[in-house]
């Protein structure tokens, strides 16, 4: 059996905890590893190690930083297909999705080989008489890094790239669903160079997050996850000193207007809302279809659509969706379903009791889908985080969007319309931190920021991207004047241009 190791201080060893975990195979139910849940004196030893190590790579020049990280990358891009293996092999998804899920991650390792021209100060003359300011941003010193079980690869170099480009060491907290993915690229990131100390692994649970968050030495923490623990974490960090940006839950709507093409947003709602198993925060959970023949037309399209799904392994090249990622989320997942039809929806395509030959000890949903919801319903007001697509009716464009504005949620969105009015008004008014005109997800390329409004992101920074830098990084502003400059006398007033 595979014991899954930390790493700290450019070295792998096996926690001493007696703690264990299993970590298992979604498409089969067996277990393919045991994860020790790290000590807090593991984490204390690691933040000590990453403060020693930060100093020499806080002074290392940017350009030397950036070369790291060109290395790491060209090494991320050798393995891809290696590290889409591993996810696939403890989360669940189909190799293409995976591989996918990669090729978005090494997009941020990317933005940050940059990280020269990404720290340039401003620089003003003459502020004053023969006086010259400029601004500089420098590391934070300890960050860390809590992720969640849907991306193993991608949400980590969310994190970690941005930081680490910046002069800080980093922490990194993976989830105990899938934690092989992020152990194999710290070693590309050892292999390219990266010095002992700057990305460490400790692996753990509830009371690893604790300790992280109430580490005196741990100066920011990055997370990803669900809304309660989003507010949690963001609660109990600045309560500690930290800076926090926390990324919660979501409920994306998509509005489908009379005049949009219903292939096309058909086909947009099949991945957004079934790719990955529906284990996306920026997944389409809703579809608003404006208009009694809209919703109508749109249904009888989405319904052969789901019914075709093609549902299996990762190794089944084929398959459009594989299992979800443990026995606990798929029983939780048929209990939304359940719940729906309780409550009067019309369960239009059913996906319990789903079975795959061969596999039927793996955990497996159908492709669900609903029609008729009501915001009242629980799977209305809840993230499902599951492979259900609920179908919310309403009459007008303006109906559509009061019921985005009226969830607590404020993630994503999208509207698909040929009319140009229509989605100029929606991009400027919907109170959503991320917006597509007909792009069904619209995750943020890896030079701009990914975050999400009201219940969906605590903090004032979103993630990676311009606003990454400024996360990872504290301004410092430097006046200066030089003494041929400097006429006598004392000078008791405010300075000030004259």
């Amino acid at each position: 059996m595979q014991i899954i190791e930390n790493a700290v201080a450019g070295k792998r060893y096996v926690s001493s905890s007696t703690r264990r975990v299993p970590v298992f195979n979604p498409a089969t139910g067996e277990q393919s590893a045991e994860l020790p849940l790290s000590t807090l004196d593991e984490l204390n030893a690691a933040v000590e190690n990453a403060k020693k190590a930060q100093i020499a790579w806080g002074n290392t020049t940017p350009m030397k930083r950036a070369r790291v990280m060109f290395k790491f990358k060209a090494l991320l891009d050798q393995y891809a297909d290696d590290l889409a293996r591993e996810i696939s092999k403890e989360h669940g998804k189909v190799h293409d999705d995976a591989l996918g899920e990669v090729a978005r991650g090494i997009d941020c390792v990317d933005f940050a080989c940059g990280i020269p021209h990404l720290l340039k100060g401003e620089f003003s003359r003459n502020v004053g008489p023969s006086i010259d300011s400029y601004s500089d941003r420098q590391p934070l010193g300890v960050v860390a890094g809590i992720t969640p079980f849907n991306f193993p690869a991608m949400v980590p170099m969310w994190m970690y790239p941005a930081a680490i480009a910046c002069g800080n060491a980093f922490i990194l907290k993976p989830s105990e669903r899938d934690p092989s993915a992020p152990m194999l690229a710290w070693n590309l990131f050892m292999e390219a160079g990266l010095p002992e100390g700057i990305l460490n692994v400790v692996h753990g649970d509830k009371e690893m997050v604790d300790g992280i968050l109430d580490h005196p030495d741990i100066k920011a923490v990055s997370f990803v996850g669900s809304t309660p623990i989003a507010e949690y974490v963001y609660q109990r960090g600045t309560k500690a000193g930290k800076r926090v940006q926390a990324l919660g839950g979501a409920k994306n709507h998509m509005i489908i207007m009379p005049d949009a093409d219903l292939d096309q947003a058909a086909d947009a709602l099949m991945g957004a809302g079934y790719g990955s198993a529906g284990e996306r925060c920026m997944a389409i959970s809703v579809a608003v279809p404006v208009g009694k023949d809209t919703a109508d037309a749109l249904v009888a399209k989405l319904k052969p659509r789901v019914e075709s799904l093609k549902i299996g392994p990762a190794t089944d090249k084929d398959a459009e969706m594989g299992p979800v990622v443990t026995k606990m989320h798929r029983d939780k997942i048929v209990g939304y379903i359940d719940s729906g039809v309780e409550q009067g929806a019309k369960l239009v395509v059913d996906g319990r009791g789903f079975k795959l030959q061969g596999y039927e000890n793996g955990y497996y949903v159908g492709g669900t889908l609903f029609d008729n919801v009501e915001p009242e319903m629980k799977i209305y007001k809840e993230e499902i985080f599951g492979p259900v697509l609920s179908v919310v009716r309403r009459d007008s464009f303006q109906d559509a969007v009061d019921l985005i504005h009226g969830h607590e949620y404020a993630n994503g969105t999208a509207i698909f319309t040929r009319d140009g009015d229509a989605a100029r008004e929606f991009a400027d008014k919907i109170e959503v931190g991320m917006v597509g005109i007909n792009v069904p997800i619209p995750v943020p390329v890896a030079y701009h920021s990914f975050g999400g409004w009201k219940r969906s992101l605590f903090g004032d920074h979103s993630i990676y991207g311009p606003e990454g830098i400024h996360f990872y990084t504290r301004l410092k502003t430097v006046t200066t004047r030089w003494p041929a400059g400097i006429k006598g006398g004392a000078e008791f007033s405010f300075p000030s241009v004259k």
